[in-house]
């Protein structure tokens, strides 16, 4: 997987970016940020009215990735930084990034994945999980309401230790591929030593580290959107259908 993080993209970007063509329009079009960014090696893909008043969302296509710059309306002037909205304490650059550059679901091991759900369901959502994390336990209750209410759903629940107590939990529960283990890990029960040698949690953690994964719980949706945090029953099951697998 690629690893050029998205502040090393931005940092090459304005390597080689001179002083951008000025302007007084009152709207960004295409053709305009095409001929702002000329000397920038990418292709303009889309523009688009951001969050922030006065700036226009500029998604580039450079080495491979979607890359989301801000213009202004007269393409004089050029926001690489991360946008933080401070209500709801999201890095929405972060989040644009990860929407303009989808995990490919199909190249993400999943032989040591606890299933909960439909084998069969067409939507399936992939679950990093910690057994001593609270807000873990407390979304794993809303996946079986989920399914409740929509039966025709997989969730593909990868262990994902993220403090040193967890390592050891976690291992024993991959031992014996045990939902039932990793349900007592989350009422507080006390689990038996492990007794493999698996290293499944070392891939996992590399495949969260090459993911940018950084805590838990996170989902990867049907159509390779990344969305970390917890989310009650209602929200999780809007969420899966604004993004249901792409139709082959």
């Amino acid at each position: 997987m690629h690893k050029l993080t998205l502040t090393a993209l931005m940092l090459f970007l304005l390597a080689g970016l001179p002083a951008l063509v000025t302007a007084a329009p009152t709207t960004l079009t295409k053709e305009a940020a095409i001929e702002a960014l000329k000397d920038i090696q990418g292709e303009v893909l889309a523009v688009a009215p951001s969050e922030i008043p006065g700036l226009y969302l500029v998604s580039v296509k450079m080495q491979g990735r979607n890359i989301p710059l801000y213009l202004d309306a007269s393409g004089t002037y050029m926001f690489s930084g991360n946008v933080i909205d401070l209500k709801q304490r999201r890095n929405l650059t972060e989040d644009l990034f990860r929407q303009l550059n989808p995990v490919d679901v199909s190249a993400i091991p999943l032989d040591d994945a606890l299933p909960l759900g439909n084998p069969e369901a067409q939507q399936r959502v992939i679950v990093f999980t910690d057994p001593l994390c609270p807000f873990c336990s407390q979304l794993h209750t809303v996946l079986y309401q989920a399914l409740e209410k929509d039966p025709d759903l997989l969730f593909q629940i990868v262990l994902l230790p993220m403090q040193p107590n967890s390592q050891r939990i976690a291992q024993t529960i991959i031992c014996n591929k045990s939902m039932e283990q990793l349900e007592q890990a989350f009422a507080g029960k006390a689990l038996p030593e492990p007794d493999c040698q698996s290293t499944a949690l070392r891939q996992h953690q590399e495949l969260a580290q090459s993911l940018q994964i950084t805590g838990t719980p996170t989902l990867i949706l049907p159509n390779g959107q990344i969305h970390a945090g917890y989310r009650p029953v209602d929200d999780l099951l809007k969420l899966i259908d604004e993004n249901p697998a792409p139709v082959n």
